[in-house]
């Protein structure tokens, strides 16, 4: 049997009720992702899984990893011609993290079919990586990857550039979303999930209520922010039933809870009134986090402020954060030439 997925989303003023794609099996699993994950994660899974079985029109039961492979050859296929690549990888398709996200959202659909016991599917057909040339690998390791990833520093703003975009914005309001972001390092979703009872003005923390992973916790930011902040509920906010902290300010949605496509027009319109040749809210939260390192702020102090799972995650600033790799670089070598000048024979 083929059939074609059609994504089709049920909505509830601004709640996201269900998602289904026409296929029973996959629509129960979507059912059981949005009882248990976020709403980004949900939406993101659910247009991977329609992108794939766009990709390859089969019932779930008679997938292969023949098929699975002939995906990933279709995502690498240029976009704009085979001479048009990213700077990022020099690929012509789409970007390998997104590659492997789908692949991801593929296996997950499959361990549940497995895990049912009644879908016809006993195998994953997405392999967990090829096998490796080595005689002697351990039991158990993945040997190498489907997809390569390449390793890549984020971007960060310059001082000078986080005053234009500053400079740009043109309400409290929005300056206290920059400044939750490129101050506090708070994510996009974080940022507009604030509630006016998660704001402790005369501690300078928030609340993060609904962090990734749905992950709580409490984290400093700067006085500017709840300045604009009061600013904002003084004499913009206007009158309405919603707890949530950031609302639209003019037409048909006034005094509705801000959305994530209502913030990026925000910052894409600052960006362009400054100059900014690129510019993203995890820019701003990259920037951040950064700047915080570099102030010399404890790598362990970063990581709670981000709100990392693990310190891997974190350690990332450490390479964006020159002063920091030039101190310890500058330590190492002058501990060497004093070594070196104390042996017999030396220039001392």
């Amino acid at each position: 049997m083929s059939w074609m997925p059609c994504l089709i989303r049920e909505v509830n003023g601004v709640d996201l009720r269900t998602l289904s794609l026409g296929h029973p099996l996959i629509d129960d699993y979507l059912s059981f992702v949005g009882a248990r994950g976020r709403r980004n994660t949900w939406l993101a899974i659910a247009f991977d899984l329609k992108v794939f079985f766009t990709v390859v029109p089969k019932d779930p039961a008679e997938v292969s990893t023949a098929d699975v492979f002939a995906f990933i050859k279709a995502q690498r296929a240029g976009r704009r011609g085979e001479k048009v690549v990213r700077l990022e990888d020099g690929e012509p398709g789409l970007a390998a993290r997104t590659i492997k996200r789908r692949l991801s959202s593929i296996s997950g659909l499959y361990a549940y079919l497995i895990a049912r016991g009644d879908a016809g599917v006993a195998a994953n057909p997405v392999p967990r990586g090829l096998a490796t040339r080595r005689a002697n690998a351990r039991p158990g390791a993945r040997g190498v990857p489907l997809i390569r990833a390449p390793r890549t520093l984020p971007r960060v703003l310059a001082p000078t550039e986080v005053n234009r975009l500053t400079a740009a914005l043109r309400t409290n309001r929005d300056r206290a979303m920059v400044d939750a972001m490129v101050l506090g390092a708070l994510r996009r979703c974080e940022v507009l999930g604030l509630q006016l009872s998660d704001l402790h003005p005369g501690e300078k923390r928030v609340f993060i209520a609904e962090g990734k992973g749905g992950h709580q916790r409490i984290v400093p930011v700067s006085g500017r922010f709840f300045s604009n902040v009061a600013d904002y509920l003084d004499g913009e906010r206007p009158t309405t039933t919603t707890t949530q902290l950031f609302v639209a300010l003019k037409g048909s949605r006034r005094g509705e809870p801000l959305s994530a496509a209502g913030l990026d027009q925000i910052i894409r319109g600052a960006r362009q009134r400054a100059s900014l040749d690129h510019l993203t809210c995890h820019q701003l939260r990259h920037t951040c986090l950064t700047r915080l390192r570099e102030a010399g702020m404890a790598l362990e102090a970063v990581q709670a402020q981000a709100g990392h799972r693990s310190i891997e995650s974190t350690r990332i600033y450490l390479h964006l954060a020159n002063d920091w790799l030039t101190t310890e670089y500058t330590k190492a070598v002058n501990a060497i030439e004093a070594a070196e000048e104390a042996m017999p024979g030396g220039e001392g």
